[in-house]
């Protein structure tokens, strides 16, 4: 019998392996003891003091891929700033996910975090960029993550963006982290914001946090996606009503803004979307490419966070949108009940090392 790894990669193809790879390897001279992958994209001709983005995949997923789907080498290429995309190996996690519930990974100074900072800081020293403009952001368990290494390293960053994901310090186990998927078992707004208060000595500033979640997602509940909306409130000592409320083509907007006038926690809900990263990769100003969890909703949620963080402030250098090898022919598969099918493997095992 297959195992659901297999059955997965099977029913899911186009997740891994099939893009044009346009990350290298950042030379593994750092300390690793959560075992990852360390890939890269600087821009040619990248300037000093450029800003670095950390992004973080979802399950099933390969940081080549991610970027391919997401778009973010596009816009460092278009913006001038570096990239740096820690992967997960199957030997960690059969199914590629961040280890986001498993504490050895998500405490501070220890497996997967320590990884990921160890990665940032041999990146940042290795290309002079700037340790004031530091960001991340991930998808589904990458967002997970994105919100460990904002609880535990939250000096390191100035901002992240969680897309789907879950908030820190709330699953220590495989059934907890089944249960918080579904939006079952979260703590109150008191004891999320304590999860991150007490990940690290860091007594603030805190970076500022943007939710983005598909209304209409399946995997990860949206309930998962306001509490950690309620988590960053708490850390950043702000009332539950926003500041702003907007209305954009049926997305629901809400800001709340710090005492220096600034947006310190922002949430993007999504119409009717399901588990992914939104994307808008049409017009002069789209980006990435849509596919399995990378999904085509009129939305780049990629540009629309870095632009949240400055990052498209200078002028734009228009290059051509890169080229993607083309994928080897595969049969079409059927597309009834396979994401329900895929949804419930990942449930089942996604999670397991």
């Amino acid at each position: 019998m297959r195992s659901i790894s297999d059955t997965i990669a099977r029913l899911h193809p186009h997740t891994t392996g099939v893009a044009a790879d346009r990350l290298t390897d950042l030379a593994d001279v750092f300390d690793n003891p959560g075992a990852l992958h360390a890939r890269c994209y600087v821009p040619d001709d990248l300037a000093a003091g450029a800003a670095l983005v950390v992004v973080l995949h979802g399950c099933t997923q390969t940081a080549a891929g991610y970027d391919h789907g997401s778009g973010w080498s596009e816009l460092a290429d278009r913006y001038g700033f570096a990239l740096l995309f820690p992967e997960q190996t199957r030997a960690n996690n059969p199914n590629l996910c961040f280890n986001w519930f498993q504490p050895g990974d998500t405490t501070r100074g220890q497996g997967e975090v320590a990884s990921i900072c160890a990665m940032i800081e041999k990146i940042t020293a290795d290309h002079a960029l700037d340790p004031a403009r530091v960001f991340v952001t991930g998808l589904s368990a990458g967002g997970a993550m994105t919100a460990a290494m904002l609880a535990t390293y939250p000096e390191i960053f100035a901002s992240g963006a969680i897309v789907a994901g879950l908030p820190h310090g709330t699953a220590s186990s495989v059934p907890q982290a089944m249960e918080r998927m579904r939006g079952s078992g979260l703590p109150d707004r008191h004891a999320l914001a304590q999860a991150v208060r007490g990940a690290s000595a860091h007594r603030g500033p805190w970076p500022r946090v943007s939710v983005w979640h598909g209304t209409a997602d399946a995997t990860v509940a949206p309930a998962t996606g306001e509490a950690v909306v309620a988590q960053w409130l708490g850390v950043h000592d702000l009332s539950a009503g926003p500041s702003e409320t907007r209305q954009v083509d049926g997305d629901a907007q809400r800001f709340w803004h710090g005492p220096d006038g600034r947006v310190a926690v922002e949430a993007h809900a999504i119409a009717g979307m399901g588990h992914g990263t939104p994307l808008d990769p049409r017009g002069e100003d789209g980006c990435g490419t849509s596919g399995p969890f990378m999904l085509d909703v009129g939305v780049s949620s990629t540009l629309r966070i870095a632009e949240s963080w400055g990052l498209t402030d200078t002028v734009a250098v228009r290059r051509p949108r890169p080229t993607v090898a083309a994928a080897p022919a595969k049969p079409a598969l059927p597309t009834h009940g396979v994401g329900d099918v895929i949804e419930g493997a990942l449930r089942a095992a996604g999670l397991m090392r």
